[in-house]
């Protein structure tokens, strides 16, 4: 194999940065080469708008691709969540690594769980998909809370809790664990209670389409479960984001007996920033083969959830 460096394109956040590197060590081992991190700066890094506002997922991911296509770096590493759902025809999602943990987690102060948060409580996150479901379930559950729009790198959203400004925030634990800081974490979030953005916990290792050699190397890396996974899930996706602004939350997980898989369920849910209106389904099929079959079990889904009213709650942006 050649000595020259691979170029990996990465933001140059510190959770982006380490877990581009935890990538370039993985592809070194399958390719025998050296990969150099190419520091990528995106709107979404400098921009202090709320995401909402400024066009969501497709802010971090748009430089990267264009590095990409101008031939500046060979691959780029995304958190698959941040990547819109249609995929331009002159890249290539060469692999989707073993997933993290797709959880939501709390920090929150004096080390308090979701439930055991004071009346009142001022809880920080980005997501309108976080706040629809934790005000959903703080309303059929009797607790009082208000949840805070915020935004920032984990230092500075945990910093609001140190700061006595906010008593907890939500985050990712896949990102957490990707920066060494699990061991902050307060509660783990059920999916029963918020389930995930789509893709959350997984990222995508993407790079042109022409390049077959690096496409073979790369896909030494790729996870076929993680992958089925998150592409039903961002089917369902791209499915609601034609008929349904509400945020979304899903999670395409492996039913297994024993050791052996034999099912893959996908759940969603919809809803209000507010929590008053949500949409939530499930449902279980095989576990799919191919591209196809878990793109059809995500719209087939979001059918369903459109057809009970998911559409009705449109308009619903975070302010």
């Amino acid at each position: 194999m050649s000595d020259i460096p691979l170029r990996l394109g990465t933001r140059r956040s510190r959770l982006a940065m380490a877990q581009s590197g935890q990538v370039a060590e993985a592809v070194s081992r399958v390719t025998g080469r050296p990969v150099e991190l190419v520091e990528i700066t995106t709107y979404g890094d400098t921009s202090r708008e709320h995401l909402a506002q400024i066009g969501g997922t497709g802010v971090f991911v748009t430089a990267l691709r264009d590095a990409l296509l101008r031939g500046e770096v060979d691959f780029a590493v995304h958190s698959l969540k941040d990547l819109p759902t249609t995929q331009p025809a002159d890249l290539v999602l060469a692999a989707v690594p073993v997933r993290e943990d797709p959880r939501d987690v709390i920090v929150a102060r004096d080390a308090l769980k979701f439930t055991d948060l004071p009346r009142g409580a001022r809880i920080g996150t980005g997501a309108p998909r976080r706040a629809a479901q934790l005000n959903a379930y703080a309303r059929s559950h009797g607790l009082d809370i208000e949840t805070v729009p915020i935004r920032g790198n984990v230092d500075t959203r945990i910093g609001y809790i140190h700061d006595g400004e906010l008593d907890a925030v939500v985050l990712a634990a896949a990102g957490l664990s990707r920066i060494g800081r699990i061991d902050e974490v307060t509660d783990f979030l059920s999916v029963d209670t918020v389930l995930p953005a789509p893709g959350q916990g997984a990222l995508a290792i993407e790079c042109a389409a022409d390049n077959a050699e690096l496409i073979a190397l790369l896909g030494e890396l790729d996870d076929p479960l993680t992958r089925a996974a998150v592409t039903a899930e961002r089917s369902l996706l791209a499915a609601l984001e034609a008929g349904c602004s509400a945020p979304v939350g899903a999670l395409a997980d492996l039913l297994a007996d024993g050791q052996i898989v034999k099912e893959m369920r996908l759940r969603a849910v919809v809803g209000t920033t507010d929590g008053t209106r949500t949409v939530q389904m499930s449902t279980t099929g095989p576990v799919p083969e191919t591209y196809d079959q878990a793109t059809a079990l995500g719209r087939e889904l979001a059918t369903e959830m459109l057809a009970q009213g998911a559409a009705g709650l449109m308009g619903e942006r975070a302010h």
